[in-house]
């Protein structure tokens, strides 16, 4: 008869095993999961902050441009660039402007925000400007928009790690005669 009982047993105990080594290899695997996310999370969310390096790039660049009526290169057009439904230029971000910061490139293109033939004889009716006087602070402070200040609108793209892209659009105002 102990034969038969020390069997039995053995069976019993290599179903037990089995499920405890099924258990850990599922509790491993979730806090591989869990490990991997928080990295994606963290490489999102350095690509979004390599955003503003773009933005900034550019926004310097327009502050220098000569002469706002004509194509400057592969990152300025002196009138607004058709859009796909997600309001993104239709341009080839691999050929724009370009800056590199560590594993990030940060791709961007501007454009000035107006319609019409070119170069732009009448900025009032073809552009989008600050056409809204504004009051001087009293006290000192900044001072307001000139009434034709010039919009553009820059574009971002930053591509990083694991292919994470994150996309930024910012409308600036570069303001005439200060």
């Amino acid at each position: 008869m102990k034969s038969k009982q020390n069997g039995v047993t053995m069976i019993v105990v290599m179903i037990l095993l089995s499920v405890m080594l099924l258990g850990g290899m599922a509790l491993a695997r979730i806090t591989e999961v869990g490990t991997l996310a928080a990295g994606n999370s963290g490489f999102r969310e350095a690509a979004l902050q390599a955003t503003e390096i773009g933005v900034n790039t550019a926004f310097t660049a327009v502050q220098g441009l000569a002469n706002e009526n004509v194509d400057s290169g592969n990152w300025y057009r002196a009138s607004t660039l058709a859009q796909d439904a997600n309001g993104v230029p239709v341009v080839d971000f691999d050929s724009v402007a370009q800056v590199v910061v560590g594993a990030y490139t940060i791709n961007y293109v501007v454009d000035r925000v107006c319609t019409g033939a070119m170069p732009v004889a009448d900025p009032l009716r073809q552009c989008l400007v600050k056409q809204v006087q504004q009051l001087e602070s009293a006290a000192g402070g900044e001072k307001p928009d000139p009434p034709t200040a010039r919009q553009f609108r820059i574009t971002v793209r930053v591509t990083g790690p694991k292919g994470t892209q994150s996309w930024v659009q910012s409308l600036i105002t570069k303001q005439v005669g200060v």
